[in-house]
């Protein structure tokens, strides 16, 4: 009998939880005292929504404003802009085409440089490029004889200056 007695008050106690407590139906937490204050003022704003309509009907209008055509049939600022990005384009176009052409000019003439006959003739202007190096322990015999060198260079000098003195003596008559 015990069981049954547990399942029993079980059963009461799930039905008091249940029902609304006290004997006016369901409780309420508002003050009893009899002054009521004013709600609180709640301040709304005007949405997402408000601003997303606002902002496409301005940018409708603009963008009807800059498609129509101009006063005396001038473009419209739209046909404008897309003529100034296609212009720029084009220039660009220009000139990459024009960088093009000067690096195969500069290819060309670096092949032409490299592969053109060079003259073995090499003109000294001074004998000591014979004998560069350090003066310090180099044993004896081990520079060149440049007596000839020397004598060709010196007669060369000698015969730029006789016709240098000719010149000038040229220009003096002649004045």
């Amino acid at each position: 009998m015990s069981a049954l007695r547990q399942r029993v008050t079980q059963l009461v106690r799930q039905t008091r939880l249940a029902r609304p407590s006290g004997a006016g139906g369901a409780r309420t937490y508002a003050s009893s005292h009899g002054h009521h204050e004013a709600p609180h003022a709640v301040e709304e704003s005007l949405g997402n929504g408000f601003y997303i309509t606002l902002g496409t009907l301005v940018g409708s209008v603009f963008v009807y404003q800059i498609s129509r055509p101009g006063e005396n049939g001038e473009l419209s600022t739209f046909h404008k802009w897309a003529q100034k990005l296609e212009d720029y384009g084009n220039e660009w176009e220009r000139r990459n085409d024009l960088m093009a052409a000067a690096l195969e000019q500069a290819a060309r003439d670096k092949h032409l440089l490299y592969n053109a006959e060079r003259s073995k003739h090499v003109e000294l202007t001074y004998p000591e490029v014979f004998a560069h190096g350090s003066p310090f322990n180099v044993p004896a015999g081990h520079y060149p004889k440049l007596d000839k060198v020397v004598a060709h260079y010196q007669k060369q000098y000698e015969e730029e200056e006789v016709r240098k003195a000719k010149k000038l003596a040229t220009a003096a008559s002649s004045q």
